[in-house]
């Protein structure tokens, strides 16, 4: 009754576990592990993470996350990591695949509220008709076929077709205006075409090792080589609409996949088949400048996709897209689950 042991793992998870693993892909497993099993944990700043778990928990509808919100909301912040000790248990969930973490972040643009010869790039609304197909129209249809024109559908338009590329990829940015206020944007729809990865395509064609590839070095090449470059952009058919996001103030992070906004090395965007929305996860990030960090999971993307695959949010501005994109590193994330929910999905006789 393996089937049945998946689908009450699934209800455990309370997030849409992957049932049945598609393509060949390995079955997924869960393992349990101690607290002394997570390096560095004791010397994490677990306030932190308990106020980034605080900026989401009271969405959650399922009783058991409820129940340990109130718990945390009357929490003494002090004491963080002993609440994290005492109602959850860290479980690793793997599907075969190795881990990958790279990071994203709020990128900043200059724009107008309306067209000039500087400001020609615009932001568009999602149209009804997209909403309604599922799948729409394909990046090259949209952007070539005048479809989205004298339809009011812009919110503002850019100076640069590249970063409006890469702010799609984020998901969530500013615009800059010219009397110094800005507009933030944050995700707003899709047209329903798999997301296909631009550096991927230059590896690919020989331009550029894997090793080499970043946002920076795709940014470079797409404006070396305008022509081609714009071809490039085309390869990826995915496109992102945006709507305007008035209600968060300037000081907070942009909304993530919950509706709430995120939180700079705190917040992690997430495969939410595997880990549920709102979750703590562990981080164990290798690699240069190595992390360990209890992340809590409030974001999701188009390229994160696998039980040990997750982006870290690094904050907003050129700073931070400049750490974001360096970002390409192995090691292991272990999610935390309320006790119950975690023995629910180990074997019987654990």
């Amino acid at each position: 009754m393996q089937w049945l042991r998946r689908a009450l793992c699934a209800l455990a998870l309370g997030a849409g576990a992957y049932l049945f693993p598609q393509g060949g892909a390995a079955e997924t497993s869960y393992t349990m592990l101690s607290f002394s099993q997570l390096e560095g944990w004791e010397e994490d700043n677990h306030e932190a993470a308990l106020t980034a778990f605080l900026q989401t928990c009271r969405d959650l509808d399922d009783p058991d996350w409820r129940a340990l919100c109130g718990l945390a909301s009357a929490q003494d912040p002090k004491a963080a990591r002993g609440f994290f000790q005492l109602f959850f248990r860290p479980i690793l969930v793997e599907d075969g695949a190795p881990a990958l973490f790279t990071g994203y972040f709020e990128p900043e643009l200059s724009g107008a509220r309306r067209p000039s010869s500087r400001y020609r790039y615009p932001v568009y609304r999602q149209p009804p008709e997209a909403r309604a197909a599922g799948q729409w129209l394909t990046r090259r249809d949209l952007l070539t076929s005048g479809v989205m024109e004298r339809r009011g559908l812009e919110i503002a338009w850019v100076d640069d077709p590249v970063e409006l590329f890469f702010l799609q990829i984020q998901g969530s940015g500013r615009i800059k205006l010219p009397d110094g206020s800005s507009i933030r944007v944050g995700y707003g729809g899709a047209n329903g075409h798999t997301y296909r990865s631009v550096g991927k395509e230059l590896v690919r064609r020989g331009v550029f090792n894997i090793h080499q590839v970043s946002a920076a070095v795709i940014k470079r090449w797409v404006r070396r080589n305008p022509l081609a470059g714009e071809e490039l952009l085309m390869h990826n058919p995915s496109y992102v609409f945006f709507r305007e996001v008035s209600r968060v103030p300037a000081s907070a992070g942009p909304l993530g996949a919950m509706n709430r906004s995120v939180t700079m090395l705190r917040s992690l965007a997430v495969d939410p088949r595997y880990t549920p929305l709102g979750a703590p996860v562990w981080l164990e990030k290798d690699g240069h400048n190595p992390m360990r960090r209890l992340m809590i999971a409030q974001d999701t993307g188009s390229a994160i996709k696998g039980a040990q695959r997750a982006d870290v949010f690094f904050g907003s501005g050129d700073e931070a897209g400049i750490e974001a994109g360096k970002l390409r590193d192995p090691g292991r994330m272990v999610v935390l689950l309320p006790i119950q929910r975690a023995y629910a999905l180990l074997p019987g006789d654990y």
